[in-house]
């Protein structure tokens, strides 16, 4: 297919994988790609078995649903469960365990929680049913919070009253260098296509300017991937550190300048929780005061029960890239996509279900 066997080519692949190999030489090198699509390609497509042993690949926070925080959840079901209450969001969340409950099962006991594709479906609901509160989740990186902003600017000079989000944003950049201040040590980042085509390439420049660590912003293809690391490998041998655009159909420097300036109209930042990592300093959004109305944080008054973490699971571990799915007495036994344990094993984009779909 044009535009896609280019980026799959097999000669190409190869001859890219031995570069790598050249390259890295007997260096024990890690590298971590923090963007949940990058995740499931490199296992999808084999990408590990194809690098040198002595050259790790390893995942890190780069799923929006793994890493939101189980209080959230709590919070959504707890909504749902208040009459005449619609919740929307996007189906990874549904079966995401809570501290004792799940979207899922909360639907199963009688809430009206509806999966959508995009805010425009929840707007729209809330336009067709004015005598019910329709509640968006609104969880993601950058690349997802422009739309949810729009919605709420539309909603807003619409007079739409019944339209909140509950919001769960959260930001890269911050999450870099709280990665780099971990246990972790890291040589390099493939950082996300899709978040970098919203911020630019020119955002990640302060976080990583007083470490000494390659950092690409990668494709999704084979091709684009190798090509990726070949260029941070360059990076490391000749100490010339940067930010580099693999992926420049896709990804300026500047970024989406439009897409920007209606989030920042829209959210500001503020300190947030990882799964498995903490409270990382402005590193989610929240909606400015002046659209206070449509939060649904402010909006309802809800009693949230206490937060619990499940027993065993690894998800914090893993998310930081300090083990492997397979680390995790539950993978594969008590943690599958059809019964979830943890959060990583049940999104599309997830590192457990990853390993679990492609071995």
């Amino acid at each position: 297919m044009k535009y896609i066997d280019e980026f799959r080519n097999t000669a190409h692949t190869k001859a890219l994988a031995k570069r790598i190999a050249d390259i890295a030489g007997d260096r024990e090198l890690t590298f971590m790609e923090v963007c949940g699509t990058h995740t499931m390609a490199i296992s999808r497509f084999g990408i590990r078995s194809l690098l040198p042993k002595n050259l790790r690949l390893i995942s890190g926070p780069g799923c929006p649903v793994c890493v939101t925080a189980n209080d959230y959840l709590d919070h959504a079901i707890a909504l749902a469960r208040l009459p005449n209450v619609t919740i929307t969001t996007f189906g990874d969340m549904m079966k995401v365990p809570a501290s004792t409950s799940s979207l899922t099962k909360c639907r199963a006991e009688g809430a009206d929680i509806r999966i959508v594709t995009s805010t425009t479906e929840a707007l729209t609901l809330a336009h067709q049913n004015p005598e019910r509160e329709v509640i968006f989740l609104g969880v993601g990186f950058e690349a997802t919070t422009p739309t949810i902003a729009a919605s709420l600017m539309l909603a807003y000079n619409d007079k739409l009253t019944n339209y909140s989000v509950l919001a769960a944003h959260k930001l890269i950049p911050p999450a870099l260098e709280a990665l780099l201040g971990g246990q972790l040590k890291l040589n390099g980042f493939l950082l996300p296509g899709h978040v970098s085509a919203i911020i630019g390439s020119n955002v990640y420049k302060p976080t990583l300017a007083e470490h000494n660590v390659a950092a690409v912003v990668a494709g999704f293809e084979p091709t684009d991937i190798l090509r990726a690391l070949a260029e941070s490998l360059e990076q490391i041998v000749s100490g010339n550190y940067a930010v580099n655009v693999e992926y420049r159909r896709v990804v300026s420097p500047e970024g989406n300048t439009k897409a920007k300036a209606i989030v920042d109209e829209i959210f500001e930042s503020c300190d947030t929780a990882w799964r498995g990592i903490g409270v990382i300093p402005n590193s989610g959004l929240r909606i400015r005061e002046d659209y206070a109305s449509y939060d649904a944080a402010k909006k309802f008054n809800v009693e949230v029960e206490p937060t619990r973490e499940h027993k065993g699971c690894k998800c914090g571990e893993i998310l930081q890239g300090l083990c492997q799915p397979s680390d995790c007495p539950h993978f594969g036994k008590s943690c599958t996509p059809d019964n979830p344990v943890g959060a990583c094993m049940v999104s599309g984009e997830g590192t457990c279900a990853a390993y679990y779909r492609y071995g």
